[in-house]
């Protein structure tokens, strides 16, 4: 595996609070109580350095620690089949005063229109719910707020989260009816997101040029593909989940209809501490337990072989007591592969 990187990283957005990219959330099995935290959100959230590449984080902001994710530069992003993240969420972002500066301006612009505004005038200053801001319930709790996942802002998914402005007492779950509200699953969702695996190039035997109907062995070093994490934390409501991708088979797609892989699906599973088996001196009439048999030349080219890892995720957390299952990851690589035909001498 490439060289994992020490590093803490901290998304912000321009908040209050801070920032949280979530992704799809599968149904709920852990106890999803919030509370916890100690920080009294600040007048902005930002990152800092300690001048040793670690990042930190203030006023809760979602943290990242990424000191066991993959990197380099074929690193990449897992990715699950028929399954994206939501692209919009709830978490908070405001104290009772900070959101009384944020409206105030916006309803004393008078540009959202006289009934809207009476509207939110009655709910968080009128008493109907809310009276005055919240502010008698002053470091008792936060305003939640919807996000835009980042990199979603043009999905019509963005427009879910409709829901007005609401509170949420420390210590108490956000409302049941309100799914994109963050919670340890969807904390582990993000983590998800932010997971990064090395391509893949499995090894080949022979290495430089197979020929048509000669079996080729091939094979992947499972210590190159490590199980990787990333933990991610919201301060502010001392909640976390680690979301950790472990290998578990490579599929090989030869990159060409004439061709015939070993097995026959193309998948070869995980066993031990390797994928296939290397070649050695004496299995040249042995069929591999992963590889591929080309049954035409690439002529003046080249095949594109793609090997595609299959990473099973599962995360714990906050109230979590046993690991819990995401959707399988994949990531994968091309590499070229040259089919030569057989000579045959004439004497």
């Amino acid at each position: 595996m490439p060289a994992l990187s020490a590093v803490t990283r901290t998304l912000t957005l321009p908040v209050v609070i801070g920032a949280v990219i979530v992704s799809a959330a599968s149904p709920a099995v852990a106890d999803n109580v919030i509370g916890g935290g100690a920080q009294t959100p600040g007048q902005g959230a930002h990152g800092g350095s300690d001048g040793k590449g670690n990042l930190s984080a203030t006023a809760g902001a979602v943290v990242f620690d990424l000191s066991k994710n993959g990197s380099g530069q074929t690193a990449g992003p897992v990715a699950a089949s028929n399954w994206t993240p939501p692209a919009c969420y709830y978490a908070p972002k405001y104290t009772p005063e900070q959101l009384q500066k944020t409206l105030e301006p916006i309803w004393q612009a008078e540009s959202t229109g006289y009934q809207w505004d009476a509207e939110q005038r009655d709910r968080y200053e009128n008493g109907k719910p809310y009276k005055d801001f919240n502010k008698d319930k002053a470091g008792e709790g936060y305003w939640w707020d919807s996000y835009v996942t980042q990199g979603r802002e043009g999905d019509p998914g963005a427009l879910d989260c409709e829901a007005d402005i609401f509170w949420v007492d420390t210590n108490d779950d956000p409302p049941a009816d309100i799914p994109q509200a963050i919670t340890p699953e969807i904390l582990a969702q993000l983590a998800y997101a932010e997971i990064r695996v090395p391509t893949t190039e499995v090894d080949l035997a022979p290495a430089n040029a197979t020929k048509v109907n000669l079996p080729t062995w091939a094979w992947l070093d499972a210590a190159k593909f490590k199980p990787v994490s990333v933990t991610a934390s919201v301060p502010l409501l001392g909640v976390q989940a680690t979301t950790t991708a472990e290998p578990v088979s490579v599929k090989i797609d030869p990159g060409t209809a004439d061709a015939q892989t070993y097995p026959a699906s193309g998948v070869c599973e995980l066993a031990g501490d390797r994928i296939g088996e290397p070649y050695a001196k004496g299995k040249a009439e042995q069929t591999p337990p992963c590889g591929v048999k080309y049954l035409r030349s690439s002529g003046n080219g080249s095949y594109q072989l793609r090997a595609t890892v299959t990473w099973k995720i599962h995360w714990t957390g906050t109230g979590v007591d046993n690991e819990q299952t995401l959707p399988d990851g994949e990531f994968g690589g091309d590499q070229d592969v040259i089919v030569q035909e057989i000579q045959a001498v004439n004497r």
